[in-house]
Parts: structure tokens; sequence; C-alpha cells
């Protein structure tokens, strides 16, 4: 059997840009009217940057932004910022097999780069790999993938902060929109069927329920939680 010819670590990061280019086209407008947001609220150009670059996860920076106030109820924000980012833990070890044969000094900075977009292509992407008989996970690849995503997210939210101040209510553009949209196209390449999907169903039924009853962000771990008890009963009886 021939061994398959492995690509350069230059074109496997070539090959992350390349991928990641059509979510980017989503996330450009989210990125902006976070910052636009945040730019209203009265955080600057400097601040902005630094929140978006130090906690890249963007659904508990749009929380940080909704809870921005004078004075900072700094508790507060970070009790919901740790809330919202448990998910991380979870999509850390299924991503662990894959890069527990990596040196540590490479490991961290991977993992700081992990956001939901990226850890869903890298999941993807090993499949693939998998399928075509190649090592599982190719850092290069995901490195293209991470640090295009962070930069233009980091760069786009402070841009939206210089011009949020001038600008009017951003939420009635639609941009809303084009999150949802993204995710969904990252589903889709995740797909493999109903019956491994339940636990996404049982996750989102849960979120919603705790979400339309509940005030904070106690959906985020009341989805987790369905989700895991689906896949583990669900393993029981496979």
């Amino acid at each position: 059997m021939q061994t398959p010819t492995l690509p350069s670590p230059a074109q496997e990061f070539r090959r992350g840009i390349r991928d990641c280019l059509p979510i980017i086209i989503g996330m450009l407008p989210f990125a902006l009217i976070l910052g636009i947001q945040g730019g209203q609220k009265g955080m600057s150009v400097i601040e902005m940057p630094l929140m978006t670059g130090l906690n890249f996860a963007g659904g508990s920076e749009f929380a940080t932004v909704g809870l921005w106030a004078k004075p900072l109820p700094v508790l507060l924000i970070v009790g919901v910022t740790f809330m919202i980012n448990t998910r991380h833990i979870l999509m850390g070890a299924a991503l662990a097999p894959y890069i527990r044969h990596l040196p540590m000094k490479k490991v961290l900075p991977a993992l700081f780069l992990m956001t939901d977009e990226s850890w869903a292509m890298a999941m993807a992407d090993i499949r693939k790999r998998k399928d075509a008989g190649l090592p599982l996970f190719s850092l290069q690849y995901y490195l293209g993938v991470s640090l295009t995503l962070y930069v233009v997210w980091v760069i786009t939210s402070a841009v939206g902060a210089a011009v949020g101040p001038v600008l009017g209510d951003v939420a009635a553009w639609g941009f809303g929109m084009a999150f949802p949209a993204v995710f969904l196209v990252l589903l889709r390449g995740m797909w493999k069927g109903w019956r491994p999907a339940l636990p996404w169903l049982a996750s989102l039924i849960a979120a919603a329920a705790v979400y339309r009853t509940t005030k904070g962000a106690w959906y985020v771990p009341a989805g987790t939680a369905a989700g895991l008890l689906t896949a583990y009963f669900q393993g029981e009886d496979a």
C-alpha cells in the first residue's frame, strides 16, 4: 500500500486560511456588532481588543458588553464568562486524544485559540484525514484557521468600537443572523445522520427551554448537560 504524500507545514497553514474564509464572511458583521455595542457602552478602542484578544469566545464577549457599566461589575462579568465558556472544557476534552502527543508549549497556544468554529473545523478535518489515511491532526492547518479567525475578530471588533458611538441601533440591521448561519454550516459539515445528532437536538431543546424561562446564561450549562446525558445513555444503548 502506497503511503500518502504529506503536504508541507506551509501548505497546511495556507489550507487552513483558505478553508476558514467562508467563516470569516459570517464573522465580520458579528464582530462589528460586538465592537459597535461595546463602543456605545463606553468601551474604548483599547479596551475592546484587549477583551476580545484575552477572552477569544464570542458568546461570553457579548455577555460582557451587555453587563458593561460604571462602576464595572467585575465579579458578575467573571462569573457569567466562566459559565458560558464551560463548553470549552468539553471541546478541549474531545480534541485531547488528537493533540496529546504534542509538547505543552504547542498545546497551550492551540487551546487558547480554540473557538467553536476552529474546533468544529479541526474535528471535520480529522475525519477527512482519517479517510485519506493521513495523520489525524494537522497543527499547521488548525493554526491557519485559528490565527486567521483570531486576528480578524480582534481587529474588526476594535473597528466597531471606534465607529460605534456615531451609529444608531445596529441590531435593527439584521446582522445577527450571520452567526447562526455560520453554525448551521459548521453543523452540516459534522453531520453523520439522525441518531448521532440526537445529543444536538436534546441540547437545543433544553437550552431553548431554559432561555425562555430563566434569566442569565443558565441555558448554556443546561444545553451542555442535556447533550452530554443524551450522548451517555445513547452510548449505553449502542
